[in-house]
């Protein structure tokens, strides 16, 4: 599905297109933020800003000024549709060959507009990935752009009625989903994976951390999360989707998941 609207800048200044020597397109050097627009706005602009903030910091990237960023964010969505996905990606810039950073030139930001993506109707179904998630505390919790493993992983099913994979890390703990996070409520509680060695920590999983008294980190095995209560997926585009299947689990419809979905859903919707 094409954008609707894209936009490229190099350092502060816009450009036709992004440099065929850039760092994010040779090694996966930068960071990104997928957000979803709500009537013409950002609802979860701060979180977003804030991550890439510290992906950047992180990195040694050099993030654009926010009153900057965010007027160059306004000017895409105005006229743009109401309800909406907007992408952002920070480079490092373009720079020679081979891996060292130095002398790469400025940075490049690419801000993009998408259609929503159509909406499922029932329960997730979902299978478990064979791929495991390498362990990087240096990079875990961060967006960067090297998602290699999420593609293989995606790329492991074509099954249209299968929705999404759960992923295991390289010691056997449930990670994540290909492109969201987990939670399983287990004794009385809505927990989630750490993300301190591997994973991203989504913007939709740390607003549930901060608002829901019972939610928090935990190793959490596959037998964990197939003896659950209840198993949802979250990212910040979809809000919460509620997981119906996973292999030849089933789950019923959960009371306290459906009215906590409903809070995000009001929250993303709110602009």
């Amino acid at each position: 599905m094409s954008a609707l609207a894209v936009r490229v800048y190099r350092g502060l200044s816009p450009v036709p297109a992004v440099d065929a020597g850039d760092r994010g397109l040779a090694y996966g050097d930068g960071l990104f933020e997928t957000m979803r627009v709500a009537r013409g706005r950002l609802p979860w602009w701060p979180a977003h800003h804030a991550r890439l903030a510290r992906g950047a910091a992180a990195l040694g990237l050099v993030a654009p000024p926010r009153d900057w960023l965010e007027a160059g964010l306004a000017a895409l969505l105005a006229g743009a549709p109401s309800d909406a996905v907007l992408k952002l990606v920070l480079t490092r810039g373009a720079g020679g060959r081979g891996y060292a950073p130095q002398g790469a030139g400025e940075p490049t930001l690419v801000l993009s507009l998408h259609p929503l993506p159509a909406a499922i109707a029932a329960p997730l179904v979902l299978r478990w990935c064979t791929l495991r998630l390498a362990l990087q505390p240096a990079l875990a919790g961060h967006k960067h752009l090297n998602r290699l493993e999420q593609v293989l992983a995606r790329a492991e099913w074509d099954d249209p009625d299968v929705h999404e994979g759960l992923l295991l890390d390289a010691r056997g703990r449930v990670a994540c989903a290909t492109a969201a996070n987990v939670f399983a409520r287990i004794d009385g509680r809505w927990l989630t994976p750490r993300v301190d060695e591997c994973g991203v920590a989504g913007v939709a999983r740390a607003w549930l951390l901060d608002r829901v008294p019972d939610a928090a980190e935990a190793a959490l095995s596959p037998a964990d999360v197939e003896s659950a209560e209840a198993l949802f997926l979250c990212n910040a585009v979809r809000g919460i989707l509620p997981v119906g299947r996973l292999g030849e689990r089933r789950w019923p419809p959960h009371e306290g998941l459906r009215a906590l979905a409903a809070a995000m859903g009001r929250e993303l919707a709110a602009g």
